[in-house]
């Protein structure tokens, strides 16, 4: 990974322990709107599960149909608490000897650590694939041009992948993919994709294509917070209400038979004069000094303010006069999701 981290810098890249910049946030951000991006996802881990098990082993833990998943599919699923609220928001895809995991840097060695508690007997081995392997995010109206443009080959659909000669490609929306590229060929596929007219840029550039297309990602503020249909895992693909068990099962099927989904995820724009933060409180009248709901994830808008992804009360909602942080906090106002809300 030094070798990936000391190209970045020779590219002009700032790097903390989860993040990349290649400007200041909002610039960074803005660059999606100029066309494509390309992004290091220091803020994204991938666990490689391997071995015989590890269908059986995945599809026993995770809230979608890992054992039906074709070999060239990718799929968004989850690890829950047995309360079903959610530990790990995972993009999960086969390989030829078992599957990867991407999943939030932050939680990625404790969740490790306790999947691998399950294990027991199974013959399955699952390590943090960190060192041999980079990820990379294009995203933009030409992304797919983009990586033809690079050499690299493009999943006809959604949430299909290919392997490429580097590694693999997995697109995760019409025009966003993410690289799991080996990580001595990390420096030259990036400059490669840079060479074919992506704008270089970090991580705020992502987060926004991703709360954009309505798709959360858990972290370690809010981790055990939410059910799967608040975060509209149910929208996105992310459960299968006809597998069988796993852990927080049978609330997570209770949710979405009896209909009590009284929160659901929504984006929103903040008009925050600071950086608000996952896990903060949103506030509504119907609900005076209680929370009516937490930011889940939070990048610059380039028009000013923020964007967010947030779990909000229906009823507050359709109410109006959010505030963030405080009943009399900055105003929230709600923004269109790419899919439809039941």
């Amino acid at each position: 990974m030094t070798a990936w981290t000391d190209h970045l810098a020779l590219e002009g890249a700032k790097l903390d322990t989860l993040s990349v910049s290649f400007a200041d946030a909002r610039s960074d951000a803005a660059a999606l709107e100029r066309g494509t991006v390309v992004v290091p996802l220091l803020h994204l881990g991938l666990i490689r599960s391997v071995g015989p098990d590890s269908t059986t082993f995945l599809h026993n833990l995770f809230s979608n149909d890992v054992a039906k998943l074709p070999a060239d599919g990718a799929q968004w699923s989850s690890f829950n608490s047995p309360k079903g609220r959610m530990l790990a928001s995972l993009l999960l895809w086969p390989e030829a000897e078992g599957h990867s995991l991407v999943m939030a840097a932050d939680i990625l060695p404790a969740m490790l650590k306790k999947l691998s508690m399950y294990v027991l007997r199974s013959k399955v081995k699952l390590n943090d694939a960190g060192e041999t392997t980079v990820l990379i995010g294009v995203a933009g109206g030409d992304a797919a041009a983009v990586l033809q443009g690079a050499g690299l080959p493009v999943p006809a659909a959604p949430m299909q992948q290919v392997s490429a000669a580097a590694g693999r490609v997995v697109r995760v929306g019409e025009q966003a993919f993410v690289l799991a590229i080996d990580s001595a060929a990390a420096s030259s596929v990036f400059t490669a994709l840079v060479a074919a007219g992506a704008h270089k840029a970090g991580t705020a550039a992502w987060q926004l294509a991703m709360i954009r297309a309505g798709v959360p990602l858990i972290t370690a503020p809010t981790q055990e917070e939410f059910v799967a249909q608040m975060l509209n895992y149910d929208l996105i693909g992310g459960v299968n209400f006809k597998k069988g068990c796993y852990p927080g099962q049978e609330i997570v099927a209770r949710t979405q038979y009896l209909g009590t989904v009284k929160k659901r995820l929504y984006r929103v724009a903040l008009d925050a004069d600071s950086v608000p933060t996952p896990g903060s409180d949103l506030y509504a009248p119907d609900f005076g000094e209680q929370s009516a709901g937490k930011v889940v994830n939070v990048a610059p808008s380039p028009e000013g303010g923020y964007e967010a992804l947030a779990v909000l009360q229906n009823t507050s909602v359709e109410g109006g006069q959010l505030r963030y942080g405080s009943p009399a906090g900055a105003p929230v106002r709600v923004l269109d999701l790419p899919y439809p809300l039941p």
